[in-house]
C-alpha cells in the first residue's frame, strides 16, 4: 500500500526537457499526491504515463485560471488532501504559475513543501563561462510596455544578468543590446537545454547576433546569460 503523504502544497520541478532529469523524489511525490495541479495537463499527463503514474487526478492550473483555482486548492488542502503543483517544464513558480496559491497557502498556514530540482537558468548559468558569484535572474523581458524601459536598466547592472526569451525575440533582445551600446559584453546563449539540438553561443553581443540573425529562423528557448556592466565596461 502506497504511503500517503501529509496535507500540503508540494512544489515539483519536472524536467525542462530531457526526461532523465526527473529526480525519484518528485516521481514518489506525484505518485502518492492527492491532486495534481498542473500548468499543462497534456504534457504532465504524458509525463505520468510513462512512468506509470494514473493521470485522473490531473486539474488544470494556468495564467488564465490561478486566482480561483488557488483558493480551490487551498480548500482541498484544509480538507486533508495533498496537492502536487507542477509547471508544464522546470520549476514552479519560476516564470510559470504558482505565485499565488503559494501565497494563499501562506496566509492560510498549510506547510508548502518545495522540492529540488530542474529549472533553465541554473545549468546555463553554470556553463556560461561568465561570473557566477553574483547574479539576477529576471525573468521574461516585457513584450511591449516598459520594454526599453527594463533593458536599459539591465544593462546597468554591474553582476550578471539572466534572462528567458521566446525564439521568436531572441534577434530582437541582442539587437537592443547593440543599440543601447553593449555590443561589445561577453554573452552566453543557451539553447533548447538537456534537449537533442542543446546549444552554447558564447562570444560578443554582437558576434552572437551575427550568428543567430544569420539563420532562417530561431528555434527552441533560449536562456541569455550577459555579463555585468562594470566587468565589461569598467
Amino acid at each position: 500500500m502506497t504511503e500517503r503523504l501529509e496535507p500540503a502544497l508540494y512544489l515539483v520541478p519536472v524536467p525542462i526537457g530531457n526526461r532523465d532529469d526527473i529526480t525519484l523524489r518528485a516521481l514518489k511525490t506525484l505518485q502518492r499526491a492527492d491532486i495534481i495541479a498542473s500548468e499543462d495537463t497534456r504534457t504532465t499527463g504524458q509525463l505520468l504515463a510513462l512512468y506509470g503514474i494514473t493521470p485522473e487526478r490531473l486539474r488544470a492550473y494556468h495564467d488564465y485560471n490561478e486566482e480561483s483555482e488557488a483558493r480551490n486548492l487551498i480548500r482541498e488542502i484544509e480538507q486533508g488532501k495533498a496537492i502536487a503543483l507542477v509547471s508544464e517544464a522546470g520549476s514552479p513558480c519560476i516564470s510559470d504559475p504558482g505565485f499565488r496559491v503559494v501565497q494563499a497557502a501562506i496566509h492560510a498556514n498549510i506547510a508548502i513543501v518545495p522540492l529540488p530540482g530542474a529549472t533553465a537558468f541554473v545549468p546555463a548559468l553554470s556553463a556560461s563561462g561568465l561570473a557566477v558569484d553574483s547574479f539576477t535572474f529576471l525573468g521574461f523581458p516585457p513584450h511591449k510596455k516598459g520594454r526599453e524601459t527594463f533593458v536599459k536598466s539591465l544593462l546597468e547592472r554591474t553582476e550578471t544578468v539572466i534572462l528567458y526569451e521566446s525564439s521568436h525575440r531572441a534577434v530582437k533582445l541582442l539587437e537592443e543590446f547593440c543599440e543601447y551600446g553593449s555590443e561589445h559584453r561577453r554573452i552566453c546563449i543557451a539553447r533548447e537545454l538537456t534537449k537533442m539540438y542543446e546549444e552554447f553561443l558564447r562570444g560578443t553581443v554582437q558576434q552572437c547576433l551575427q550568428r543567430l540573425a544569420a539563420r532562417p529562423q530561431q528555434k527552441g528557448e533560449f536562456v541569455f546569460i550577459l555579463e555585468g556592466k562594470e566587468k565589461a565596461e569598467g
